[in-house]
C-alpha cells in the first residue's frame, strides 16, 4: 500500500513538475500596436474609439482625417481599403468594401477620408428609418450604426490596420 500512495505521489510530482515547466506564450494578453501609430486628427473625442461629427444643417458631410507622425521619417501612400461595419475583418475582405479602390495619397503623413451621410445611406444599404435624423440626432443614439474601418499603405509598403472610427450626428 505504501509504494502505491509514493507512486501515485510521484507521479503527481513529475507531473506537475511537467506542466508548470512548459514556457506559454499568450499572445491574446498583448497589445499589439503598429510601428507607426495612426491618429484622427479632426476627432470630437474618444468615446469607444476615436469620433468625428457631421451634422444635417452643415451637409452632412464626413471628413476623417488620419495622420502619422512626421518623425517616422515614413508617408502615407494610400488608404488601400475602407469598410463600413462593424468588425476588423470587414476591412480584410475583399467584396463589400464601402470604397472599392485605393485612395491615392500625397506623399505626406495625413490623408483625408469623405463621403456623405446620404452615400453611406446607400453603400451600407441602411433604411432611411434606421439612420439618425434631424428630429432624433444629439441623444445618444446618435453614432451611425457602422464604423469606419481603414488599410492604410505606407511608401515602404508596411500595411496599417489603424482602430475604427464613429461617426456622430448632430442637428
Amino acid at each position: 500500500m505504501k509504494l502505491y500512495i509514493k507512486s501515485i505521489l510521484s507521479l503527481g510530482v513529475i507531473i506537475t513538475m511537467a506542466m508548470t515547466s512548459c514556457k506559454k506564450d499568450n499572445v491574446s494578453l498583448e497589445n499589439n500596436f503598429p510601428d507607426v501609430p495612426v491618429t484622427v486628427t479632426n476627432k470630437i473625442g474618444i468615446f469607444t474609439a476615436p469620433a468625428v461629427s457631421t451634422s444635417f444643417s452643415g451637409g452632412g458631410a464626413i471628413k476623417i482625417v488620419l495622420e502619422i507622425p512626421a518623425s517616422s521619417g515614413r508617408t502615407i501612400k494610400e488608404i488601400t481599403k475602407v469598410a463600413a461595419g462593424t468588425a476588423y475583418g470587414s476591412v480584410q475582405a475583399t467584396t463589400g468594401l464601402y470604397v472599392t479602390g485605393p485612395i491615392a495619397g500625397t506623399g505626406t503623413t495625413s490623408i483625408t477620408f469623405n463621403t456623405t451621410l446620404e452615400e453611406y445611406r446607400v453603400k451600407t444599404n441602411t433604411s432611411v428609418t434606421t439612420m439618425p435624423t434631424a428630429a432624433t440626432s444629439g441623444t445618444a443614439t446618435s453614432f451611425l450604426a457602422r464604423n469606419f474601418y481603414f488599410m492604410i499603405t505606407l511608401d515602404n509598403g508596411q500595411v496599417i490596420v489603424p482602430t475604427y472610427v464613429r461617426v456622430y450626428v448632430d442637428k
